[in-house]
């Protein structure tokens, strides 16, 4: 049979309980006693079980399953899924409206999506009923179906669409046909296997499939669990057919060490599945909330997990520390509801209005009138563990690492908050608000020496300003020092002398271009690190490659950057087309800039927003990009002004009178347009 895996549950004719191995000498001492043993299969025990397969699609189960399934973003899921609901020929749409918090499905779909399971499966996954799901979710409307293709008959593989709208189509087309198929049946399967003397013993756990049913076309996707230290089984663990008494031959046994871990960090996925527990939000702004946070640089996204930043944890502890109440779950949960009262009639909108402006009113006013000091200082206790951690020694976590008399404290500037010292300015300490620790601050958080020059003669600094880590040192006549900013990745505690030195070389000559005699340069920039010839900016993969980069790579980067944007004259190929403009049916297009993509129809160019691929943009997200970025450009001149003058002209030529008196002329001017 194919293998499975079992653990160790008898070791020396003890039972085996968790943390009874403490140490990596029993470990290894239960890993021989394995290794010399002969097992044999003592026992099957079977427990019949039936598994039911997962309702239809709702916004926020699209959102979710996608994000597992294909790895889309809440944002991308929603625009592919406006594009199936609009169609994509003269057929009309692919899938039913697709904001919706509703499960149920019409009668004429369920009749679809049972003929087909018929004849692509056969009678026996076509169960005697059909299956009717409702909502569980808080304050659901259910004003729509559940989102299912229009026509069941049209399977995935008869069409031909866009990437993102095939491989979500199917996973639509999968998840409706399974909802309706007949429950699997499983054997709930606990295996006992042992060796003849009785002092080692193994137990294997899982599921028999004995009727695949829905199983056959869809499951659905789970969610990372928090890891306990425990063997986590679960309902996905299956196990091949086995006999008691068969011998069970060992392949390969596994020791590992487990720790207690904190629940894992927030994905899209889990994050959605959170918003919908707490009734925040509704189908339609899901994505939108998801969007707002990443654009506004709240939080950042690492390997598909939210990761709060700095700029997000002080706007929390601000609304939490001076708007408690509007910001509490329970009362974004309750206002959801009193608009449902709203929207059916049962509660007057100016009512709801009044009972929120009172409050918070009184709330904005309150807090308009506190000195800022009032402000920093409850930040600082509120942030308090965050950026000021407790040290090891005991000592004050808030003294000033330079000059060890004043107090570290949230700051403000032009460029956001910092950490400084109180005693500014005769003690200039400075550093980025997140707290100094191995992976981003120096020893104490403040500078230090890394060593001197060899050439120079000069010492080489590492520095904490409010704009990050960087390096300086001081070049034999100059007037200022030169400094460098550390690159990402890059960590301050560990930063020695000649890393340091490699930073402050750049820019560095790296050879003169073939082409034209003029030298490439490669150097560290604000975008990242790059190469430079005449005017022309290449970047580098990373920043250890800007050190090594030789002529003939420096020349094929330049190559291709050229490549991907022509000189003047030249036509630049669109990244992507996305269609005829409503106003006056000329082209709109993606395309490359220097400083990122960007939409353009005609000479309106348009930034794509944060977060966005170019693939991923359609016309209907472009049109207001481009409609907002219209409206802020500046007006063209008019012509009355010169007219006014023309107007004017005769009467200063034919009375040759000083120049204070055209005023009257122009207002005559003026009056007679």
């Amino acid at each position: 049979s194919p293998p499975f895996t079992a653990r160790l549950v008898k070791h020396a004719g003890k039972r085996v309980q968790r943390l009874d191995i403490i140490s990596e000498a029993m470990a290894t001492a239960a890993r021989d006693a394995i290794n010399a043993g002969t097992f044999t299969i003592n026992s099957v025990e079977k427990k019949p079980v039936r598994r039911s397969p997962s309702p239809p699609f709702m916004t926020s189960t699209l959102q979710q399953e996608a994000s597992r399934k294909l790895g889309f973003t809440a944002q991308r899921t929603m625009q592919a899924a406006q594009k199936l609901y609009e169609g994509v020929d003269d057929q009309g749409g692919l899938i039913t409206y697709m904001r919706t918090d509703g499960l149920f499905v019409s009668p004429e779909g369920i009749a679809q999506a049972r003929e087909v399971i018929g004849q692509r499966f056969g009678p026996a996954y076509v169960p005697e009923q059909p299956k009717y799901y409702k909502t569980k979710a808080k304050n659901a409307q259910e004003a729509h179906e559940a989102i299912r293709p229009t026509n069941m008959a049209r399977a995935p593989e008869t069409l031909r669409l866009d990437s993102d709208l095939q491989r979500l189509y199917e996973l639509i087309w999968k998840r409706t046909i399974a909802s309706q198929m007949e429950s699997a049946k499983l054997d709930r399967t606990t295996v006992e296997i042992e060796e003849p003397s009785g002092q080692t013993a193994l137990r294997a756990t899982g599921q028999v499939v004995t009727f695949d049913g829905f199983m056959a076309v869809y499951e659905e996707g789970r969610d990372e669990k928090q890891k306990t230290g425990e063997d986590d089984e679960d309902d996905t663990t299956r196990l091949p057919a086995l006999k008691e008494g068969s011998t069970a031959k060992v392949e390969a046994i596994r020791t590992e060490q487990h720790f207690t871990e904190p629940p894992p960090r927030f994905s899209e996925a889990t994050l959605v599945k959170k918003l919908e527990e707490l009734g925040i939000g509704r189908p339609s702004t899901y994505a939108s909330i998801l969007t707002t946070l990443r654009d506004r640089e709240y939080v950042r996204v690492d390997k598909n997990r939210f990761f709060p930043e700095d700029k997000g944890r002080l706007v929390t502890a601000f609304l939490e520390q001076f708007f408690r109440k509007w910001v509490e779950y329970d009362f974004t949960a309750a206002l959801e509801t009193r608009l449902d009262e709203v929207s059916a009639g049962e509660l007057n909108w100016k009512v709801l209005l009044r009972d929120f402006w009172t409050d918070f009113h009184a709330a904005t006013s309150a807090a308009g009138e506190l000195r800022t000091t009032a402000i920093l200082d409850a930040l600082n206790e509120s942030l308090g563990p965050h950026i000021f951690p407790q040290k090891e020694d005991g000592s004050d976590p808030r003294e000033c690492p330079l000059c060890h008399q004043g107090q570290l404290s949230l700051k403000t500037s032009r460029f956001g908050a910092f950490v400084g010292c109180s005693r500014y300015p005769d003690c200039k300490y400075t550093r980025p608000v997140a707290a100094p620790d191995a992976e981003g601050g120096g020893a104490d958080g403040g500078d230090r020496t890394l060593g001197v020059d060899p050439v120079t003669g000069q010492p080489v600094e590492l520095k904490i300003g409010r704009f990050g880590p960087y390096v300086e040192t001081m070049p034999l006549d100059a007037d200022k020092p030169k400094r460098s900013s550390l690159p990402k990745g890059w960590s301050p505690a560990s930063l020695e002398l000649e890393q340091a030195l490699r930073l402050l070389a750049l820019p560095r000559e790296v050879g003169v271009h073939p082409e034209d005699g003029k030298m490439i340069t490669a150097g560290l920039g604000r975008y990242g690190p790059f190469v430079l010839h005449a005017g022309t900016y290449a970047n580098v993969s990373d920043i250890d490659e800007v050190f090594e980069v030789g002529l003939n790579r420096a020349v094929a980067l330049l190559a291709e950057k050229r490549a991907g944007r022509p000189g003047r004259g030249s036509a630049v190929a669109p990244l992507k087309e996305l269609g005829e403009h409503p106003e006056d049916k000329a082209p709109v297009q993606v395309m490359a800039g220097r400083f990122g993509p960007y939409v353009k129809w005609g000479k309106v160019n348009a930034t794509l927003p944060k977060g966005t691929a170019p693939e991923d943009m359609t016309l209907e997200a472009a049109i207001p990009l481009l409609a907002e970025r219209a409206a802020k450009a500046p007006a063209a001149k008019t012509k009355k002004a010169p007219a006014a003058k023309k107007a004017a002209a005769p009467k200063k030529a034919a009375a040759k009178k000083p120049a204070a008196k055209k005023a009257p002329a122009k207002k005559k001017a003026a009056a007679a347009e």
